[in-house]
């Protein structure tokens, strides 16, 4: 963790427990502290190698969950000065628009994003699998190195879709919230809505993630 990703870290943390003392947090590198029902799940940098190298595609990521079900998120892009909100029920927006999903029918001539965990030994067979179906159904990818901005992306309809392995709930809470209250729907690769936990994470709107659940 680099030097502005601990002081984004601190900030955050020390501004949300000087409001809510009661409250746990979760973030990266330093675990769950504190026993609530109510949970912050903070990334301070998304993006941090985009960051560190000058690479203008990064962001904070924040999200509550109550009872581990999101509630409210934020995405902040300091570069574009965009800040992307929803709470449960109440939609989404990026600044003061209301955003929604792009409404495309299938993966042809779709625009998608996914990414690599670079620093994982895994195999990446499967993934460049799926990355080769997509391309084979007409659709074309990005990898921008930000989960949380590729979500923030689907939600607006600047992206149809977004897919991606070996993520933690910091990469994802608050962008999935802010999908789902964009009208999209958010799954993990089997299809199941444990997508905070099972490390894999499948969004767009409704066609998109059934063609993209099938190509998987």
């Amino acid at each position: 963790m680099n030097f502005l990703e601990i002081i984004n870290r601190l900030v955050i943390i020390n501004t949300i427990l000087s409001a809510y003392p009661d409250h746990a947090i979760l973030a990266e590198e330093s675990g769950i502290q504190g026993e609530s029902e109510y949970v912050w799940i903070i990334d301070p940098i998304d993006g941090t190698l985009n960051y560190l190298r000058g690479y203008p595609h990064f962001c904070v990521s924040i999200a509550l969950t109550q009872n581990k079900r999101t509630e409210v998120a934020v995405i902040y892009d300091p570069f574009r000065d965009e800040l992307f909100t929803s709470s449960r029920g109440n939609g989404a927006k990026l600044n003061d628009t209301k955003i929604r999903v792009r409404n495309q029918n299938s993966l042809s001539s779709g625009l998608l994003a996914t990414g690599f965990a670079v620093r994982d030994t895994n195999d990446f067979s499967s993934q460049l699998k799926t990355i080769e179906n997509c391309l084979e159904q007409g659709a074309d990818i990005r990898r921008s190195g930000s989960a949380a901005l590729d979500l923030a992306y689907t939600a607006c309809g600047r992206l149809d879709g977004f897919w991606e392995f070996n993520l933690h709930p910091w990469d994802v809470a608050a962008g999935s919230l802010i999908v789902i209250e964009s009208g999209g729907i958010v799954s993990d690769k089997q299809g199941s809505e444990n997508y905070l936990n099972s490390k894999s994470i499948v969004a767009g709107n409704p066609k998109i993630v059934k063609s993209l659940l099938g190509v998987l």
